[in-house]
């Protein structure tokens, strides 16, 4: 890819919407309808430009500019530490540097080869507490299902349900029974097939974790995500719970502040599934977690919700282990970004085979944002 210079640092934000306000989950309130999506774009001397998420600051850039591409990034390492926070740019640069996919680099990286066109499986992401507005159980778990199946009109053939409506927004046993409600109902809307996981972020306990995977068993859950925070003890006495009673179900965390012993859990086989955030530990560092992964039978399947430039990174990563699981996907249109080759089709998504990541910018909303609400850093010779 020869070795130019990064003449040209810009950076602006993005605003989309999602089809729907994103309601509650346990913890958090109302997510909304709008998301933001902070990029940065990197101008090398030959004209070639790359870009990505990032939400790194002016300060922070400001000593990229004029480094060589090689001095930042290679193949065999990925993205140099000191620059994580400009990850998804350089990845995307390097890309169109070598006209390739980032996906078929990802691959190399892992020493694989890789199909192409490349179908990843995914995830609708977008059942949140939307209903706690209705009084009547059978009316929200009928709103959350009309959801869902907007989802499978969508393509998706599985589905992710927040529960844990007991923990904050509704009275104990009034969400316990809400959330039951909500499993099932949706089941019946999607069909047998469709592959449906539930996210407690950390609403139950033990006990009210096992109360609710005995009273959702034909339900048929994948996974349960994060049903308490994280603990060996807990984690140990459900599998065993689980084996006693036949569920077959996983589980799903190391998301935000996980305990530094998630791995060993991983590693052990306490959790089944590894969420890491795909922003805040960023591409390379996923290479090297889904090869240890892949070694432990791991799966991975990583976090991004309301970034929405996750949704195509992460279909990147796919093609890096066998350990990867879904992409989580957050639907939403945001002006100025395109993503002309990314399909989602019986269940999975289809991978352009463009370089970088496939996405398109608009140059003329960009330069917009980065007037209004960013910075240009040139480099003068």
């Amino acid at each position: 890819m020869g070795n130019p210079r990064i003449i040209r640092i810009e950076r602006g934000e993005l605003e989309g919407v999602r089809p729907r306000k994103a309601g509650c989950n346990a913890r958090l309130g109302e997510h909304g309808l709008t998301v933001r999506v902070p990029l940065v774009r990197l101008l090398t001397d030959d004209g070639v430009s790359g870009f990505g998420f990032s939400r790194v600051t002016r300060e922070q850039v400001e000593p990229l500019l004029g480094a060589l591409v090689d001095e930042v990034f290679s193949l065999q390492r990925g993205v140099d530490a000191a620059w994580k926070v400009v990850e998804y740019p350089l990845w995307d640069l390097a890309g169109k540097l070598m006209r390739l996919p980032v996906y078929v680099m990802a691959a190399a990286v892992a020493g694989r080869a890789v199909a192409t066109p490349l179908r990843v499986p995914c995830y609708d992401t977008s059942l949140y507490f939307d209903d706690l507005h209705l009084a009547d159980t059978t009316a929200a778990a009928a709103l959350i299902a009309d959801e869902a199946r907007a989802g499978y009109e969508r393509g998706h053939l599985a589905f992710k349900i927040k529960i844990g409506r007991g923990a904050r927004h509704l009275p104990l046993e009034e969400g316990m029974r809400r959330d039951i409600a909500v499993v099932h109902a949706v089941r019946s809307a999607v069909g047998a097939a469709a592959t449906i996981m539930v996210d407690a972020n950390n609403g139950f306990n033990l006990n009210l974790t096992k109360r609710f995977l005995a009273e959702t068993a034909e339900c048929r859950l994948y996974w349960i995500e994060e049903p308490f925070h994280e603990d060996g003890v807990l984690y140990r006495d459900l599998k065993e719970w689980m084996r006693e009673h036949s569920l077959s179900m996983l589980i799903a965390d190391g998301e935000g502040d996980a305990s530094p012993r998630l791995m060993d859990w991983a590693r052990d086989g306490l959790i089944d599934v590894v969420q890491r955030d795909i922003i805040s530990w960023g591409f390379t560092q996923l290479l090297a977690l889904a090869k240890q992964l892949d070694e432990w039978r791991c799966l991975n399947a990583p976090h991004h919700y309301g970034t929405f430039y996750g949704n195509y990174a992460e279909c990147h990563l796919a093609a890096a282990s066998d350990s990867f699981a879904f992409v989580e996907w957050d639907e939403a249109s945001v002006a100025g970004l395109d993503a002309p080759g990314y399909v989602i089709q019986d269940g999975r998504v289809t991978v352009p085979h463009e370089p970088g990541f496939g996405l398109e910018l608009d140059d003329a909303a960009f330069r917009n944002a980065v007037e209004s609400n960013g910075y240009c850093l040139t480099l003068i010779s």
